[in-house]
């Protein structure tokens, strides 16, 4: 893969260069501010950045704008983001324009470096990758009005574990069922969320931004 990464601690930035190229990808642009995040992307449409939420000159949320604004003047660029501390509204942003390919990470998840480069795969290949802390955050803020009522605690399990990113047979896996009772359990949270027959990614990219909106 071919990687931008945009942090201004030296150090981490330095230190995700050396873990992408030992793991045979390619940094083809590192940069250390919004602006420059937003230029890497137009000139050397990567396949995936990789984008702290925080950067100068405020240090709040420079990462995150630039990335907006990087998807927009290209539209679907992948990016996965990362952030020190779980910032809610900071994933609700980053899913807005509904393209897939982002992901949303605390930093603490980079020393685990195989799930790392697996969720970094995930995200230049279109998919959605979210913390499970974010997910769980995100379940507390869940209105009472909210279509997810209708689910089951079984395809809200289900449901959570797609929002992190996993497959119908990884989350078999998980939770020590069978591929098709996942699939079964898809089925269902896709009739009760009233998303029709379409493409399968875009309806599981579509309920999982129902249930974090929600």
């Amino acid at each position: 893969m071919r990687v931008v990464i945009a942090d201004d601690a030296v150090l981490l930035r330095e230190g995700l260069i050396r873990l992408v190229e030992e793991n045979g990808h390619t940094v083809v642009s590192a940069v250390g501010d919004g602006p420059s995040l937003v230029q890497a992307i137009k000139e050397h449409r990567p396949d995936v950045s990789i984008v702290d939420v925080r950067m100068p000159p405020s240090h709040t949320d420079e990462g995150l704008r630039a990335s907006v604004e990087a998807r927009a003047a290209v539209p679907g660029s992948p990016i996965l983001v990362l952030s020190q501390y779980v910032e809610v509204s900071y994933a609700d942003d980053l899913l807005a324009d509904r393209r897939g390919a982002v992901g949303y990470l605390l930093k603490d998840r980079v020393s685990v470096v195989a799930e790392f480069l697996d969720n970094l795969r995930r995200v230049a290949e279109g998919g959605t990758v979210l913390d499970p802390e974010v997910v769980a955050q995100l379940l507390v803020r869940r209105r009472r009005d909210d279509p997810m009522r209708s689910l089951t605690p079984r395809e809200r399990q289900v449901l959570g574990l797609m929002a992190e990113g996993m497959s119908n047979t990884a989350i078999a896996r998980k939770m020590v069922v069978t591929d098709g009772a996942v699939e079964k359990h898809v089925r269902n949270i896709f009739t009760k969320l009233g998303l029709h027959q379409d493409e399968e990614q875009h309806r599981r990219v579509l309920a999982v931004l129902a249930y974090l909106q929600a």
